[in-house]
């Protein structure tokens, strides 16, 4: 199944950022910007679709009629985005077949997190998602949640560590800020003097030996977090 989600949204910054959010999180995203040009686009790729996102106002109709739309067409999985903090719009959209809705402002990580989880019930993710990443001379096997080294020999990691370095490798030269981590690691943020974090980085960084003064793998961006500066290689196989 195919990982291809089409977006409308009037808003061409919006557009531009989740396109490249997404497609740095290995979706394929398809744009339009009012309701005539997502049609054509739904039309031309209906069946390869694994997700729709609909903006309730659009200059040319709404969201609601778009919804509707699709539904007489597809079980495509729909998620609509609306500003209004009325209860009604939310509850129109999941009765007229939307699976999920978002109130703006939201942060791109919230509509990824929504994302997969459509994806998660529906077996995309899952079966798409690479089993091996590779870097300086390590394998980390997602099925087996082990990590080998270049000789072939497993090093030792606890279930956080696992975790930790699922995440670093799955988003390679991004920053990720210590509040990401904690909550894709441990469900919650990191209070302002909680410092497990830091000390479960540490620890990762001696078992991938690269401890020390300046850590090669593990960097520390002063202010903002940290980032994995290897080059990661994904595999399904």
């Amino acid at each position: 199944m195919t990982r291809k989600i089409l977006i409308v949204d009037d808003d061409q910054k919006t557009r531009t950022l989740l396109k490249a959010y997404l497609e740095k999180n290995q979706y394929e995203v398809r744009l339009a910007h009012d309701g005539a040009a997502f049609l054509a686009e739904f039309t031309r790729y209906a069946d390869e679709l694994s997700l729709v996102i609909l903006d309730v106002m659009l200059p040319d109709t709404d969201g609601f009629a778009l919804c509707k739309t699709v539904r007489r067409k597809s079980n495509v999985p729909i998620i609509m985005l609306t500003a209004s903090s009325d209860e009604t719009d939310r509850v129109v959209g999941l009765e007229l077949g939307a699976d999920d809705y978002i109130a703006k402002p939201y942060s791109p990580r919230e509509l990824l997190a929504r994302i997969k989880a459509i994806h998660r019930r529906i077996g995309i993710d899952s079966a798409n998602a690479p089993r091996y990443y590779r870097f300086v001379g390590f394998t980390l096997d997602t099925v087996e949640r082990t990590l080998l080294d270049s000789a072939g020999a497993v090093v030792s990691l606890t279930g956080m560590d696992y975790q930790l370095l699922k995440y670093f490798v799955e988003h390679p030269g991004d920053v990720l800020d210590r509040n990401v981590l904690c909550e894709e690691t441990r469900g919650r943020d990191a209070g302002p003097l909680d410092r497990s974090l830091d000390v479960q980085i540490s620890k990762l960084r001696l078992r991938l030996n690269d401890g020390g003064r300046q850590p090669h793998l593990i960097k520390t961006v002063r202010g903002a977090g940290y980032v994995f500066s290897a080059d990661v290689s994904a595999a399904a196989a």
